[in-house]
């Protein structure tokens, strides 16, 4: 959504809280003159060109000191995890514009808008919008600040363990006794972290890389490219075991799948 204000007070009430549905998180990127964000006691404070999170299950606020115009892109919680461990412990982190990775997402999203509005083909927005959340994940990847006083020890290593493993889904060898090596615990500890979570280490990998070779199998861009290429691509060594894995999850094989879902990501 394209937003347009002048001077006023927005809440994100309980009573908003309680109607919300679908669990989703809100990046404001403020394209034209000045906004205040508040969530969880932090307040960020954002010009033209940064950006923060805001999560639309808690509570927050945003004060706009005049007229001003803000991008406002919606991200489901589900699909913003997979690149960020724990999104909840970035709300109200003020993301500079201007340099590092924050600064490219910002000038994407800028650009990305702006060709909407030309009449962006459904093909290419797909693969921008893969992009996008990408660059969210690299853009909060080290970002220390990120863990506030709710977030504990445990979320710190949550979060580089999938950022680690959202970096390397095309290692073969990518496995938990791996992970846990380079993120300097060990494999009893790793497990202890996933233990609260719906699956499990080694089912977070498998599931990110079907995911991953199933964007393939649909990407026009790839089609001149065997299913078994796309699969050793994800860390997939073997395309017997490819097959049947991802038969199990989509309930199609590779093939049958890229035939029914043609160039449309």
């Amino acid at each position: 959504s394209d937003l347009y204000s002048d001077a006023q007070i927005v809440r994100h009430s309980r009573s908003h809280v309680a109607r919300t549905k679908d669990a989703m998180f809100f990046l404001h990127l403020q394209l034209e003159g000045d906004s205040i964000n508040r969530q969880d006691g932090r307040e960020a404070l954002l010009r033209a060109g940064d950006f923060t999170l805001c999560d639309s299950t808690r509570r927050y606020e945003m004060v706009f000191t005049g007229a001003n115009r803000m991008l406002v892109l919606g991200i489901p919680n589900a699909m913003l995890r997979r690149q960020v461990g724990c999104p909840e412990s970035l709300a109200a982190i003020p993301m500079p514009g201007g340099r590092g990775a924050s600064g490219l997402l910002s000038q994407l999203l800028r650009k990305y808008w702006s060709e909407y509005h030309q009449g962006l083909d459904e093909q290419s927005g797909a693969r921008i919008a893969v992009a996008i959340l990408d660059l969210i994940g690299a853009a909060y990847a080290d970002l220390p600040q990120a863990l506030g006083d709710r977030s504990s020890l445990g979320t710190a290593h949550r979060i580089r363990i999938i950022n680690y493993i959202e970096a390397h889904l095309n290692d073969p060898d990518l496995t938990p006794t791996r992970v846990a090596e380079a993120c300097k615990m060990t494999a009893r500890y790793l497990h202890h972290l996933f233990s609260d979570q719906d699956e499990t280490v080694a089912r977070y990998i498998l599931r990110r890389r079907l995911e991953a070779c199933s964007k393939a199998l649909q990407s026009g861009a790839q089609r001149g490219r065997t299913v078994t290429a796309i699969a050793f691509d994800y860390g997939f060594n073997s395309p017997t075991h490819f097959g049947r894995v991802f038969r199990a999850k989509f309930n199609v094989t590779p093939r049958e799948y890229r035939r029914e879902k043609p160039g449309i990501a």
